[in-house]
């Protein structure tokens, strides 16, 4: 640890006085950064730095001197965990101080400010021992709180939470009698402070603090396991015993307005709950199955439901000819995928760049999972005859411009969407189909007649979503033989490195945070239309693409490695297509 070792500091003069009585500055020059910091809100310290009357270096010579005290190079300082933890990291960046060493009672602590008797006597009664300041060298402690706090937070602080909740959760349930849990008017819905209701809060709270899309309520033969699912893989979050078990669902199932007495029939609902400030929606489904009912909850946080297109992952190529289809007055937009793939997020963005008060947006869907200011949005309800295809007709008489449609499920509904497309109608829907080739073949499987699709599709696009490395702890690896295998195969580029996670508390120890996709796009050209209309399949029709320079998700995929976005591996188990 680079530290001068000197006698222990002279009682404080103030910075002002030190600098003036060493002829380092002049009392006009000071007053001058006085006034400085007042109007720009700063500390007058960065102020004659920025001014150039000192640099770094010498100020902190100047402090050491004068005071007596100790210089550190932060660069070669090694600080040991155990003074950080005495100082919190909000504490650390709030007085910008960073603990360095501790030895029996003292504490070795770098600051600026070594004259500032306050901040070292608060600090002396926070951490309950004696402080010895040293002074950086160079102007760099806000990064060294950077990166010593980061370091130090890379643990899996999800296991740590988790093992918090589901103990506070035992203990909360525990308070629940088997009388109450077997007595058939045992419902919660009234009993605001009962244990069960603060534990599906706990639950329910978690899920969004962790990001989990899905949360799922499994009974099994010994407990029931509460898992989540976070960037599209489940984690095991708390398991608890089997006896809390129908109190949970049966809480759940209140929330939702379900029917509590049917416990094997698949039943659904949904509910809205406001969490940390911030409104929730949860979509429910349960069934019976041989340990018990089993329930999952979908999460449908509205905070995270605005999303831009330039913030989907569409690589600069496929941004640019998706966004000029939009801006088109009338014709089709398909986005194809399998479940989960992100199809609805991405018509979601698509409707936010359309919307405006000139034109008349208007959707129908199921469930309409966040709502838009300035969009009419219809919920599909088949109790009231309304489906897709006849709420389709009905919104092509309340004179529309843009039309969202769910999905395409069925020939009605993609007869229906072609002939708004046709009539003068800018028609934004999903399509289950392998790829976006396939999207277009898909219409014909459904009867629609190959002149109208080549008439009223602009585009078909498919996509995948892949987990992004996480920003906090990427680090280069070596590349296993099957990674530089599969991205040499698409890129014909020889890698023996690429980007990966390590696991940090930033990522809950998974090396990945957060989600991006994969894209490809067929525009409807002349070629494409030629092809269609002579009734060429999927295979076809995709060939012709890439020969008209279509990039292929998987293609596209191997790109984001290249840029250190995600990684072979989740390219090779994402972006697939059967057959």
């Amino acid at each position: 640890m680079a530290i001068r070792k000197v006698q222990e500091p002279k009682p404080s003069k103030g910075l002002d006085r030190l600098l003036i009585d060493g002829g380092f500055v002049t009392s006009e020059e000071l007053e001058s950064a006085r006034n400085t910091a007042k109007r720009t809100n700063k500390d007058v310290r960065q102020v004659i730095l920025d001014k150039g009357l000192v640099s770094a270096e010498t100020l902190a010579m100047i402090l050491s001197f004068q005071l007596n005290v100790a210089t550190i190079d932060l660069n070669d300082a090694q600080v040991q965990p155990d003074a950080l933890a005495l100082v919190s990291e909000d504490m650390a960046r709030k007085h910008s101080v960073l603990p360095i060493a501790l030895d029996g009672q003292t504490l070795t602590l770098a600051t600026a400010e070594p004259y500032n008797t306050r901040l070292i006597d608060t600090l002396s009664s926070v951490t309950k021992k004696r402080i010895k300041p040293v002074i950086p060298l160079h102007d760099g402690i806000g990064t060294a709180i950077d990166a010593h706090y980061k370091a130090a937070s890379r643990v899996d602080t999800s296991r740590v939470e988790s093992t918090r909740v589901e103990k506070e959760i035992r203990q909360l349930l525990g308070s629940l009698r088997t009388a109450d849990i077997t007595d058939p008017t045992f419902t919660l819905d009234t009993v605001s402070n009962a244990p069960v209701v603060k534990a599906v809060e706990m639950l329910l709270g978690q899920a969004v603090k962790s990001r989990a899309s899905d949360i799922h309520i499994v009974p099994q033969e010994r407990d029931v396991l509460i898992r989540y699912r976070i960037d599209g893989i489940m984690h095991d979050a708390v398991a608890l015993p089997q006896e809390v078990h129908q109190p949970l669902i049966t809480r759940i199932k209140v929330l939702a307005n379900m029917n509590i007495a049917e416990r094997r029939r698949a039943q659904d609902g949904q509910f809205t709950a406001t969490l940390s400030g911030r409104k929730v929606d949860f979509r429910v489904a349960s069934i019976g199955t041989n340990h018990g009912e089993m329930a999952v909850l979908r999460v449908l946080d509205k905070s995270l439901a605005l999303i831009e297109l330039a913030a989907l992952g569409m690589s600069p190529h496929v941004l640019e000819r998706y966004s000029r289809c939009l801006d088109s007055p009338y014709g089709m937009i398909m986005i194809s995928g399998p479940t989960g793939s992100g199809k609805t997020t991405t018509l979601y963005a698509s409707l936010s760049k359309t919307r405006n008060r000139e034109l008349n947006v208007m959707t129908i869907e199921d469930p309409v999972e966040y709502e838009f200011n300035g969009v009419r949005q219809i919920q599909v309800n088949r109790a009231a005859d309304i489906t897709f295809a006849s709420g389709l007709r009905a919104i092509m008489r309340l004179d529309p411009d843009v039309i969202l449609v769910g999905e395409v499920r069925d020939a009605e509904t993609a007869n229906t969407a072609i002939q708004a497309a046709l009539t003068g109608h800018l028609v934004l829907t999903s399509i289950h189909a392998n790829d976006a080739a396939g999207a277009i073949v898909r219409l014909l499987d459904f009867g629609v007649e190959p002149f109208l699709v080549t008439s009223a599709v602009i585009a078909a696009v498919s996509q995948r979503l892949m987990r992004k490395i996480c920003p906090e702890c990427q680090q280069m690896q070596k590349a296993s033989v099957v990674d530089a295998m599969a991205y040499q195969a698409e890129t014909g580029e020889e890698r023996t490195e690429f980007a990966h996670g390590m696991g940090c508390g930033a990522c809950s120890n998974t090396g990945f945070r957060g989600r991006v996709g994969a894209f490809e796009m067929v525009t409807m050209n002349d070629s494409i239309r030629q092809m269609v209309s002579q009734g060429a399949g999927a295979f076809e029709v995709k060939q012709q693409a890439v020969r008209d320079g279509m990039v292929s998700m998987r293609n596209d995929g191997m790109l984001k490695v290249k840029e250190g976005i995600t990684t072979p591996a989740e390219v090779i188990r994402n972006v697939f297509t059967i057959g």
